[in-house]
């Protein structure tokens, strides 16, 4: 699995969760998870999330710590369940990295109630994707929330924390791989 952590702020709009997109703009050609900085504004046209369509619950964070997730595989379920393994992964980063004590509920993140996280898993026409974001502050968003900065984390470790991320959430995926090359079948 290709990763990368993109150093320019990017906008996520919703439109960066299509097919291809780490090919299209970096290069990054097969599975790949990126990872990036920047505000977070996706209308409700961008949505994919059906759910908050009709709440009319569009997504709003002055910065966040972004992750792009492509697989080139066309199983839902396989890439919900790949989803909830990247939240936990994130969890246990996080709680390293801040000391804080995070509470998982499905593919999102909490502190004390508060929402740290967004995340959605989706299908294109040859793979599927994650989206999954992190509050790095918590100013003006519309749900209580909490960002990374709150639990201590300074603005500038931001990256390395996307990039740390980035290599556990491969490392498993590897890890996964040859797990499977390692067993007999049985009868």
């Amino acid at each position: 699995m290709i990763r990368r952590f993109i150093t320019d702020i990017i906008t996520y709009d919703g439109t960066q969760l299509s097919s291809l997109w780490a090919f299209r703009n970096f290069g990054l050609q097969g599975d790949s998870i990126v990872s990036f900085q920047g505000p977070c504004r996706v209308n409700i046209t961008e949505m994919v999330d059906l759910e908050d369509v009709k709440n009319n619950a569009p997504i709003y964070s002055e910065k966040m710590l972004h992750f792009i997730i492509e697989h080139f595989d066309l199983d839902l379920e396989k890439t919900i369940v790949r989803q909830r393994l990247f939240i936990a992964i994130i969890k246990d980063a996080v709680q390293q990295h801040t000391g804080a004590v995070l509470r998982r509920d499905g593919d999102d993140l909490f502190y004390n109630e508060k929402k740290l996280s967004v995340s959605i898993a989706t299908l294109t026409p040859v793979s599927t994707m994650i989206h999954t974001a992190l509050n790095v502050i918590s100013d003006n968003v519309p749900v209580p929330a909490v960002g990374l900065a709150d639990l201590g984390l300074e603005i500038d470790k931001m990256p390395a924390l996307g990039a740390a991320i980035c290599g556990l959430y491969a490392g498993e995926c590897s890890e996964i791989l040859m797990a499977r090359c390692k067993v007999r079948g049985v009868k």
